[in-house]
């Protein structure tokens, strides 16, 4: 009989070598195919390649998965399997008392505890069973026996011990192993040998947990209730992907993809790759520069032309940004926000590029911005950005991070027929009185231009980087057109529609408000929900649409008597909303590469509210 709980966070760490991604990407299948709500986390090694059992080679990938609704990937683990000792070392601290841990005794050797700076093996010394529960095995020695008879090499043999760990995991928690079965047959299949291999290794860590008396307890996780419809599990990158996809569908224009790569933004230049039965272009053109200079250009021809980036890649890119705004053409940047400043640490999180978006550009030069707030809110973030970009021909950045792009969540399908149709409206008639064409003739209402496309007839125009004569586009270098024309381009992107931004305090009573935007989402409504189980008013706000900002979000600050701000960066959005609304916004920001800490935002949070309920 299993015992029942209701949330669970495990944690799979190993040399980058192990298949510690793989690993936890299948178990997170798993408990998704079995209705558990699940938030992954992976964690990559910064270093290409990193010393064998180095600590700088530590790769993880951990699964919260839970019978109800969950926002975050956890953080005290329940089970923490160790493959190594410098795996260990490293994520140990993240362990619960009474956790449970798995070991590779096996590589345990003099070597490996040297390289992750041990001086004695942890295993033998009796102090890890007094505070966890720790399951020490072999596990090459009983991986090499399970797989013995497909006659696979050393080095084979070693990359099956992952699927020994799944196997012996997915028991502990009553997990299917039918979707990783059925994945090796097909992953493998014309190599039959390694696919038996693999398959062998995974039943025998169920049949390990399964047999013996190793595990006092076994467990189980109920299915969520949610919404009715047809759910996958979806990582940020992918869901980018099918955003941009479903634009280019429902605009009618063809998906134009230029790109660099650069990590952690690379995945989405695979995953377009994949899509040219559905028309998708993609150039993995030789530097930044050239990447967006073609998306541009594809713009310009009439197909929606997208770019994708990280932090140093954005920075590069900006000034063929500003020639979109000069021509007002459309354009979609996908940021992916990595560490930084200048190279930084390129697998690691952060949120810091709100200023460059922003105004990391010569001149005045606004533009559109949007942050989705969980790796599956990243496909309604990609279509909307473009949407904005075809509609009010304006280039517009996303700014997505390492955290949504790999990690995953279940998503439901949205009906791709009731997705908004995007029309591009392009020019096809003059629009002067004597039959001409005025390029920058705008819209009275939204001030956009229009678009008309290369060899359309009768609408010879002529665009660029100079500056243009209001109206008919003709270079112009006088002072008093040139202040009409910052001032309109300005307003043309304030003009742009966005959703009012919504005021969550269930009680009505609350004086202190957190607002945060992209991916803290998760980690400010966790301890927000914390705040309010102890029975304390709290508000929340999150912001998707960056710039223009929500026109009811200064009315909606100035309701809290203070304004907290989480971020990690130094506070780029609190020091935002303090210059524009005039508001006590507190910055408390976290740097460190990951999400920001639920428990650490709650004790902040909690004194916080406790404060200025006696102010």
């Amino acid at each position: 009989m299993a015992e029942q709980v209701s949330r669970v966070v495990v944690r799979f760490a190993g040399d980058s070598g192990d298949g510690m991604q793989l690993t936890g990407g299948r178990f997170g299948t798993e408990a998704a195919r079995q209705g558990n709500d699940i938030v992954t986390l992976p964690d990559f090694p910064a270093e290409i390649r990193a010393p064998q059992g180095s600590i700088a080679g530590v790769s993880s990938f951990q699964v919260h998965f839970a019978d109800r609704d969950i926002v975050t990937p956890g953080e005290d683990l329940d089970v923490l399997v160790a493959m190594n000792p410098a795996a260990l070392k490293v994520h140990l601290p993240s362990l619960r008392r009474g956790g449970i841990l798995i070991t590779d005794s096996s590589e345990f050797t003099k070597r490996n505890l040297t390289h992750a700076g041990y001086q004695t093996d942890p295993l033998t010394e009796g102090v890890l069973e007094a505070s966890y529960q720790l399951v020490s095995l072999d596990l090459t020695s009983v991986t090499a026996e399970a797989v013995a008879p497909f006659g696979l090499k050393r080095k084979a043999v070693a990359r099956t011990r992952n699927m020994f760990a799944l196997g012996l995991v997915s028991w502990l928690y009553s997990r299917d192993m039918a979707p990783t079965r059925d994945w090796l047959q097909t992953r493998f299949a014309a190599q039959p040998e390694i696919r038996d291999a693999n398959l062998a290794a995974l039943e025998a860590g169920w049949n390990y947990g399964e047999n013996t008396e190793t595990f006092a307890v076994r467990y189980e996780v109920a299915p969520t209730t949610q919404a009715p419809g047809r759910y996958r599990q979806i990582s940020g990158s992918r869901a980018t992907a099918l955003g941009l996809l479903a634009a280019s569908v429902a605009s009618g224009l063809p998906l134009f993809l230029g790109a660099y790569p650069i990590t952690p933004a690379s995945d989405l230049l695979h995953e377009l790759g994949k899509r040219k039965a559905f028309g998708v272009q993609t150039f993995q053109a030789e530097d930044e520069i050239a990447a967006v200079g073609a998306a541009l250009g594809a713009s310009f021809g009439g197909a929606l032309g997208v770019t994708t980036t990280s932090g140093p890649g954005l920075a590069l890119k900006q000034e063929m940004i500003n020639l979109a705004v000069m021509t007002e053409l459309p354009l979609v940047v996908i940021d992916v926000q990595r560490a930084g400043p200048s190279t930084g640490m390129p697998t690691k999180n952060e949120q810091a590029d709100l200023l460059q978006a922003l105004w990391g550009r010569n001149g005045e030069s606004p533009i559109p911005v949007i942050a989705p707030n969980s790796p599956a809110d990243c496909f309604r973030a990609a279509f909307e950005a473009c949407r904005i970009a075809l509609t009010h021909r304006t280039p517009v950045i996303m700014l997505s991070d390492a955290y949504l792009a790999n990690g995953s969540e279940p998503w439901m399908i949205p009906d791709a027929t009731a997705l908004p149709v995007i029309d591009p409206g392009f020019a096809t008639l003059p629009n002067t009185e004597d039959g001409g064409f005025a390029p920058y003739r705008r819209d009275p209402l939204t001030l956009d231009r229009p678009w008309a496309l290369p060899g359309t007839p009768d609408l010879q125009h002529r665009i660029g980087g100079l500056e243009k004569s209001d109206g008919m586009g003709a270079v112009s270098y006088d002072g008093d057109n040139h202040d009409t024309m910052v001032r309109l381009r300005a307003d043309h992107i304030a003009r742009i529609p966005v959703p009012d931004a919504v005021w969550d305090d269930p009680s009505g009573m609350a004086k202190l408000a957190v607002v945060g935007w992209g991916s803290t989402w998760g980690s400010i409504t966790a301890a927000v929900r914390r705040v309010r189980e102890l029975g304390l008013p709290i508000a929340q706000i999150h912001i998707r649409n960056l710039n223009p900002l929500p026109a009811n979000l200064g009315a909606l600050l100035r309701k809290a008597d203070r304004v907290i701000v989480p971020e990690i960066n130094l506070g780029q959005f609190a020091t935002i909303l303090r210059a524009k609304y005039l508001v006590d916004a507190r910055s408390w920001s976290r740097i460190r590469g990951m999400p920001l800490t639920v428990s650490e935002l709650t004790e902040y949070l909690l004194s916080e509210v406790e404060e200025v309920q006696h102010v």
